[in-house]
């Protein structure tokens, strides 16, 4: 009975726009005839696909569906996705300074343990969360980097005459850990997207290394060669 009641309200979802709520469980249950607990499996379906949030203490919230983020090599995020009518913020969360890990090290060529900036920033569509991004560089590009507060991170960078390619990107996927779910606004048993990327200037050098954890829901990724 729950699956059926599961068909109903995946099809019915068409008419709802992403950030919406669902009516009350008590309302849907009468609606449809049912009790409390086949109304709950039903909907449990939808948001173990990724299609519905709950939203404690507010109800039943209406996700969005992925949109397509072409990854060529001098593609930006930001481009990518206002080419497609959608509205896109950078947000500055952190920034800070840390060390090289071996493998880091090894990107940049530079000696484990050297000084590097952190610049962490959390991404929007539409005002809603979408995508964490940890971007790395060498510490001596910190005063480049001063006057950075938000936006595209990409384009700040060219404005700098630093131009930026990306040549290589891995892409994975992994569970949210508690942070990441609470700023991304989604359940932690959805498998979030991960992106490690390096990225070069003009002359081949290594200039910086970015991780993304993005909502599975919301992103497909495709490769552009």
């Amino acid at each position: 009975m729950y699956r059926e009641l599961a068909d109903i309200l995946r099809r019915e979802l068409s008419s709802y726009s992403a950030g919406d709520f669902l009516p009350g469980e008590v309302h849907m249950a009468e609606r449809f005839g049912v009790n409390r607990h086949t109304l709950r499996r039903a909907i449990d379906e939808l948001v173990f696909e990724g299609s519905l949030l709950r939203r404690q203490g507010k109800g039943t919230q209406v996700l969005d569906r992925p949109l397509i983020y072409p990854m060529g090599a001098e593609t930006s995020y930001s481009q990518s996705l206002s080419a497609q009518g959608v509205g896109v913020e950078a947000v500055l969360l952190k920034r800070r300074y840390c060390y090289a890990s071996r493998d880091e090290a090894q990107h940049l060529g530079i000696a484990e343990m050297a000084p590097m900036i952190e610049l962490q920033t959390l991404r929007k569509l539409d005002h809603q969360p979408v995508s964490l991004i940890r971007h790395r560089y060498c510490a001596s590009r910190a005063p480049l980097l001063a006057d950075y507060t938000g936006g595209s991170l990409r384009q700040y960078l060219r404005e700098r005459d630093l131009p930026l390619t990306r040549t290589q990107s891995l892409i994975g996927a992994r569970l949210p850990n508690r942070d990441e779910a609470a700023l991304l606004m989604m359940p932690r048993h959805l498998p979030a997207l991960t992106v490690f990327t390096l990225s070069r200037d003009r002359d081949g050098r290594p200039v910086e290394l970015a991780q993304s954890t993005s909502r599975s829901d919301r992103f497909q990724y495709q490769v552009v060669t």
